[in-house]
């Protein structure tokens, strides 16, 4: 007999060592796939139509045209790498955090360590402020839309 009380009944997979780096590894993935396509298309859509010099040279141009779509960006990265960590390992709100923002925070990370000697301040601490917001926004969605 088996512990749920029926004989020849599947183990649990979540009772499994590695099962909580599995669930972790497959929001990151879930949040990789989703960063990686949306900044493809930010990049083929904005920059390449609609971001011309002109329009890069305020701050206002460069919030409505680069931040901006970063944090959506960002923020369904989280939205992704939050819907894909899967119960009961969600329920850990320290888990659930390292699940969600892991993507976002890697991501800023190395593009600050790729392009460190071309930031501005003004480019180190938008880009720093997009990460948070869009870190933020899809975690709160994420959990707003497990209230529902």
């Amino acid at each position: 007999m088996t512990r749920y009380g029926h004989p020849g009944a599947p183990t649990r997979r979540d009772d499994e060592p590695g099962a909580a780096l599995f669930a972790l590894a497959r929001a990151w993935a879930a949040g990789i796939v989703v960063l990686v396509a949306a900044e493809y298309v930010q990049a083929t859509v904005v920059y390449e139509h609609v971001a011309i010099p002109e329009r890069m040279e305020t701050f206002g141009g460069r919030l409505l045209l680069v931040h901006i779509p970063d944090v959506v960006c960002l923020a369904l990265a989280t939205w992704a790498a939050c819907r894909a960590h899967r119960e009961p390992f969600r329920r850990s709100p320290p888990r659930h955090l390292a699940a969600a923002v892991a993507v976002p925070v890697a991501a800023q990370l190395l593009n600050m360590a790729v392009r460190w000697e071309h930031l501005a301040a003004e480019g180190l601490l938008m880009s720093n402020v997009v990460t948070a917001v869009g870190c933020a926004a899809g975690y709160l969605v994420s959990r707003l839309r497990d209230d529902v």
